[in-house]
């Protein structure tokens, strides 16, 4: 396939993606969200505080650590040759998420809990190493907070992903008025939406005999679902920068 080819069929994808990140909420997905919120506005406000305050803490800690060990960004290239490699990381992360999840379903509760900071380390890494073969920098706060928008489309209700997505369209332009401080990133709405998306699947990894399996299977796609959200996100990127490179 040609690099011309390669980008009309990228641009396809990606015109198809958009669609489904505009799409309204169905009514069952409404439902659950009515119900999620439900659930958890019985749990107590001190308990929500401690959670957003502990995933803030650990993503922050990752993003500092991931920085460190990420390789300088690629300039050059076309499309084709940067989504190759990609796919390639991609495709790293999601048997490296796999055999994690297996490892830690296999040995129940107390392993289960471990889980869950090693798997988020696997899928901020990704992002990281994904954001430096498109060729942007994370020593940009804003390009860290992009990272952030992208797990929250990513892993989110319908409703809450059409909203952060209308706030990436115009990236370019958007970044000029996120604040200068990180901690103003709302923290809460993302730990809640995390937490509501991945409780059902990853509660089953912490069932006896068939933990291991479940688990294995579960961060595969969720790291695969990253993996695609990341990819358009960064195709949104680089259509917009196209059409400004033509503007005369």
């Amino acid at each position: 396939m040609s690099a011309q080819a390669y980008e009309q069929h990228a641009l396809r994808e990606l015109r198809a993606w958009q669609q489904e990140m505009l799409r309204p909420p169905s009514l069952v997905s409404k439902l659950a969200t009515r119900v999620q919120h439900k659930l958890n506005s019985y749990i107590p406000e001190k308990v929500h505080n401690a959670i957003t305050t502990t995933i803030k803490q650990m993503i922050r800690g990752v993003l500092f650590g991931a920085k460190l060990t990420t390789k300088k960004p690629e300039k050059h290239g076309a499309l084709f040759m940067k989504e190759a490699l990609v796919q390639e990381r991609i495709a790293f992360y999601k048997r490296a998420a796999a055999a994690e999840g297996g490892i830690t379903g296999a040995g129940g509760i107390l392993l289960g809990f471990a889980d869950f900071p090693l798997l988020l380390s696997l899928k901020l890494k990704m992002l990281y190493e994904i954001t430096a073969l498109y060729g942007y920098s994370v020593e940009d706060y804003r390009e860290r907070l992009f990272l952030l928008h992208v797990f929250q489309l990513a892993f989110s209700s319908q409703e809450q992903r059409r909203r952060v997505y209308l706030q990436m369209v115009n990236w370019e332009e958007q970044k000029k008025h996120l604040p200068e401080d990180i901690h103003q990133f709302d923290w809460r709405t993302f730990q809640q939406e995390y937490r509501d998306y991945i409780d059902i699947p990853k509660m089953a990894q912490l069932i006896p005999i068939i933990g291991a399996p479940v688990g294995a299977v579960v961060n595969y796609k969720l790291l695969q679902k990253l993996g695609n959200t990341a990819m358009n996100a960064y195709r949104m990127r680089w259509q917009e920068e196209q059409k400004t490179m033509k503007q005369p």
